[in-house]
């Protein structure tokens, strides 16, 4: 009987409670949704018989009402079910599409200046129906949570992907350069610097990023805590104040303008692992042809980035 009695929670039910969250008031949630007030009161009612417990706090009088605790935890599965029915919505549009339609792909910075120029060139010639939608975002966690939400089909990440429904490609190890001033004494060193030089030297970090992240723990690793002097989320902003004699930048290769006279940039052979660059999507979705396609671009496209300095 417990199980028959949920049977009967419906959507907008759920959709009535977020509303009076959000807007505090019986009379606000239902101008919001396009309901009378009696409507939302009805829906909030047979939404606590079924569920068994009081959900909103009815104060009386001027005072604002608020959600119960057990209304609070319901709205959390609340939240995560309108999720889910975006991703569905998400995929059916992307089943309808096939191979045209709509293609939504995030990304971060670096990726954006050296991989998704060529990639786009590359894709938009075999793909001339699919419209591209960008996402630039310097916090990986925001990809991830739109990914998880359906507001875009695949990300650029750096891996691994935390557990969760996701499923990733690799694209292309990032090795990890030494960026220093022109005239700095490590330029004209015959050998890589060791991480126990870097760390004596301030350094100049990134803001919001993975790669910094594992940079500052290998740093770590010395015994020696690096001298962090400033963060910015600009790869610009991170490699002009090097060149300025600010500090010294332990960043992926793929940030740095080699072109910069300003600044030195030293290969480190390795004395920190290079960063993992991929493509994260969703394992519950649907793939589009459009999808599939450019990630086989992306293959492509990274494997030549990869071979030519080899080449060079």
């Amino acid at each position: 009987m417990e199980a028959d009695r949920w049977l009967g929670l419906d959507l907008r039910h759920l959709v009535a409670l977020k509303a009076i969250a959000d807007e505090g008031s019986f009379g606000r949630a239902a101008e919001k949704l396009g309901y009378t007030q009696s409507a939302i009161s009805q829906q909030i009612a047979t939404l606590e018989r079924i569920v068994g417990l009081r959900l909103i706090e009815r104060p009386g009088g001027p005072r604002p009402i608020s959600l119960t605790e057990a209304g609070s935890i319901l709205l959390r599965h609340a939240d995560a079910i309108q999720a889910r029915l975006l991703a569905a919505k998400a995929d059916m549009s992307a089943l309808e599409a096939g191979d045209a339609g709509r293609l939504r792909v995030g990304t971060f910075q670096s990726v954006g200046a050296k991989i998704i120029p060529r990639l786009l060139r590359r894709f938009s010639e075999s793909h001339p129906q699919v419209e591209m939608v960008l996402r630039e975002s310097q916090d990986e966690s925001e990809l991830l949570e739109m990914i998880e939400r359906g507001d875009l089909d695949v990300t650029f990440w750096t891996l691994p992907v935390a557990a969760g429904p996701y499923e990733t490609v690799e694209l292309l190890h990032d090795p990890y350069v030494l960026v220093v001033p022109s005239d700095s004494p490590l330029a004209a060193l015959e050998r890589a610097p060791t991480l126990k030089e870097i760390v004596l030297h301030p350094i100049i970090g990134f803001n919001h990023c993975s790669a910094m992240d594992h940079v500052e723990s290998q740093l770590s690793s010395t015994g020696r805590s690096p001298n962090i002097v400033f963060r910015s989320d600009n790869n610009g902003t991170v490699q002009g104040l090097v060149g300025a004699g600010v500090g010294l930048a332990v960043s992926p290769k793929l940030t740095v303008d080699e072109d910069d006279a300003s600044v030195a940039v030293i290969d480190l052979h390795g004395r920190i692992p290079p960063r993992v660059i991929g493509l994260v999507w969703h394992s519950d979705r649907h793939r589009s042809a459009a999808a599939e396609a450019f990630t086989e671009s992306a293959l492509a496209v990274c494997r030549e980035l990869a071979a030519e300095p080899a080449a060079a």
